[in-house]
Parts: C-alpha cells; structure tokens; sequence
C-alpha cells in the first residue's frame, strides 16, 4: 500500500478513540502484548519514562524529550493524538517517523492485525516501540493515551513513572470521582521503580501513597521536593528560577512554552531530571536550558498556548476539560486585549456544561465543530451556551469560524482558539 492507503487502512479498520469515543477503547494490554510478542517485545529493548496524567502530560512529555536529546541521548517520543501528521505520535530526536516505515510496519503486521482486531492506539503502540527498538534510542519518553492501569503503553518497565496532575475528564472509562481517576493513573507505578507525582490533592495523595508502599517505588512529590521563585513573563519566554530546600538549583530558566500552566509542569520535569541524574544520566545545566527555551523546536509540538498571529492576535490551546479552560482562562487574563473572541467547538464525551459555565458571558463566541463523529454539533453547542448566557454564531466549519472572527476583530482585540484537541488541529 502507499502511505495515504496505510493511513486510510488505519482509519478505516481499526476502532478509533478520537473518532467513536469510549467503544474504541480496549480495557485490557492482551493485544498489545500480542502484538509485542510477534514483534519480539520490542519493548524491552529500550529504556523508557512513563507520563500519565490528566493535563500537561504532553507538555511534560516533550519537554523531558528536549532535554534528554539536547545532553546527548538518543531519544525517542510517544504521544497522543496528532494534530495534523499522523507520524507526530512517533519522533527520534525530534524527527517523525518515516513514510517508509509506518507503510512497512502495517504491511508486515497485517496478518496478526486482522487476526487480533485491535484498536487503532494497540497498533500505534507498537509500531512506536517497534521503530524505537529498531532505531537502537537510548531512551524514550512514552505518554499514556487514556488513563494509565489498562492503557496499551503499560507494558514497559519504565527508569522513572511520572504523573503531572488528576482532575475529572473521561469519566465514563477511568471513573467518576478523582480518587477513582487516580488509581487508574496510578496503575503505572512499578515495583521498586521511583514514581514523580507532580501535584499534592487530598483526594489523590493517599491512592498514590498506597500503592507505592505495596510497589515498593520511592515517591516523589515535585512541589514538595522544589518550589517557584521570580516567575515573569518576556514577549518569548516564561521566565522561573527553581529552588531547593538549599537553595537555588536552577537560575532564570527560560521557558518557549509559555503557558501560565506550565510552571506546574517543570517542577514535574525538574524532579525528573533529578531523579535521572541519581540514575546516572548526564544531563548538565547548560543543556538543560538549552532545551527548555527550545522545546518547540527541537521537538515539534504545537497546540500549546500557541501564538498564531500577531495582528490580530490569535492564540491556540488544546484544553479542553474544566481543569484545561481554567488554565486557559488564566492566561488570557494574563494576556492584554481589547475585546475577546472565542472560536470554540467541542466533543460530546466531554464536561460541556462544566466548561461552558466557566467561560466569559462578555466575549464574542463562534460556535464551531470538529470534522468528526464525535463532535458536538455547533448547533447544540451554542444552545447549551445560551444557557450559560454565552452568546454568538455558529459555524458547522472551523476555519470559517474563525475567518469571521478575524474579519470582526479590532487592533488590540484577542481571538483565542480552543474547545478541544481537534479544533485546534484543524486551525493549525
């Protein structure tokens, strides 16, 4: 097959999460190992870090990739779901994986992939470990898709176990309080495997305290471990100096991501580093600021807190829970403008109404929708908007949306983009 045929064969045949919602998900790793074992557990051929989380487990992700490619490691990166390259799920120090070998791995695997009727992200995972095991990388940064206990990644021994943050999101698979959401998540705990949880909740400490003391895993709270000092913002970086219980450990870092949020998510990434170094990796100060002004770059990833114009200023962001927009929101206050205008669009399994009661009843809406089956028409969005006395047009087409947005902006005015992963996606 060519490379749109794989694609399509891909797309078409096999149940898919972002596409149909919670019945594409598998609960249980039998087609994963399956797989793996025809493949000779590729797997095992690696070492890995395993990021879980509700938000900021991308971020997290592809921030510990940067620094680990810039101090010289051969890296590999997992993550979930693409924007706009199917091949952005799977990069070697920052390069996607090849044409050649998704055609090539599709082809070889066909015969156990019509046997098995896995899931799209069961094949996925696969290939990605298949490519990284093939490629001889040092380390690879694997992110969890959905949840953690169940979730097809969860067939690796991991160097580390990292967990960025719980709060309510797919609560018709992983469960519906956040105690339950946390036990999921914290099923990628290892034995004996040191684990970096990167935000105390009281609901959720004791679920990951618990099931460390049965793994035997060294725990680690990041915000217990190191704290935030002169946070400030420059045009193109979000500026931190991180301290220890001794001091200054690391002096004016300069962030390319610079969403408000991710000062949660480099203590996560920095008691990570920490617990590499102890490991004996190599990773010096000098490389790791270098990566963490570049991660965008070095990296590829997009979509957060994404600046994609000037004039008239327009931003992008893939949250897309209650936890999500209140980051979100966050950063557009923090962000000076005239008058707001938002393009949004969601999915139906989400928190709608959550979400929709948070948003600001002074700005100008542009109901939109996702080219999807799991798209909440803009039509019903905007009518469940009205509710909240949100109020504005819809458009059953992203760009259109945004295309009269942009024709009603003023100088000085904000059009923020967002609602859901796939908006976003379309956009960019």
């Amino acid at each position: 097959m060519t490379y749109p045929q794989t694609l399509d064969y891909l797309y078409s045949k096999l149940p898919m999460f972002t596409r149909i919602g919670a019945v594409a998900f598998k609960k249980d790793l039998h087609n994963t190992l399956a797989m793996c074992q025809e493949l000779g557990n590729p797997q095992h051929k690696f070492k890995t870090i395993h990021v879980a989380g509700t938000n900021g487990k991308g971020s997290t992700s592809h921030m510990l990739a940067a620094i680990l490619q810039q101090a010289g490691y051969k890296t590999g990166l997992y993550t979930s779901p693409h924007l706009k390259d199917f091949r952005e799920r799977i990069r070697v120090n920052g390069k996607m994986v090849s044409k050649r070998f998704v055609t090539n791995f599709v082809e070889q695997q066909k015969a156990i992939i019509e046997s098995l009727q896995p899931s799209f992200f069961e094949v996925t995972v696969a290939m990605a470990f298949s490519c990284f095991a093939e490629e001889k990388v040092d380390i690879a940064i694997i992110e969890v898709g959905l949840g953690g206990r169940l979730d097809s990644t969860n067939i690796i021994t991991p160097e580390v176990s990292v967990i960025t943050n719980i709060s309510l999101d797919h609560t018709n698979m992983l469960g519906n309080t956040l105690k339950e959401i946390a036990f999921e998540k914290a099923g990628i705990i290892k034995p004996g495997i040191p684990a970096v949880i990167g935000e105390h909740h009281p609901e959720t400490d004791p679920v990951f305290i618990q099931k460390a003391a049965e793994t035997g895993s060294p725990l680690f709270f990041a915000e217990d471990e190191l704290t935030l000092s002169s946070i400030r913002n420059s045009k193109t970086y979000l500026i931190t100096s991180i301290l220890n219980p001794t001091g200054t450990l690391l002096k004016d870092l300069h962030l390319d991501l610079t969403g408000a949020y991710q000062l949660k998510n480099i203590l996560t990434v920095i008691q990570t580093v920490q617990l590499l170094k102890k490991l004996h990796y190599a990773i010096s100060d000098e490389a790791l600021f270098k990566a963490l002004r570049n991660v965008k770059k070095i990296t590829g990833l997009q979509g957060r807190w994404q600046i994609l114009s000037q004039s008239p200023l327009i931003i992008a962001d893939t949250g897309h829970n209650i936890a999500g927009i209140t980051e979100v929101l966050q950063n557009i206050r923090n962000t000076p403008h005239q008058q707001l205008h938002m393009v949004i669009g969601m999915v139906k399994d989400k928190d709608i109404n959550g979400v929709l009661s948070l948003l600001p009843k002074d700005a100008v809406y542009y109901f939109t929708q996702p080219d999807l089956e799991r798209a909440l028409p803009a039509e019903e969005l905007a009518s469940q908007a009205g509710q909240h006395g949100l109020k504005g047009k819809t458009f059953k087409i992203i760009k259109e949306a945004l295309s009269h947005a942009k024709a009603a902006a003023l100088p000085g005015d904000l059009i923020f983009v967002g609602g859901s992963t796939f908006v976003v996606a379309e956009v960019i």
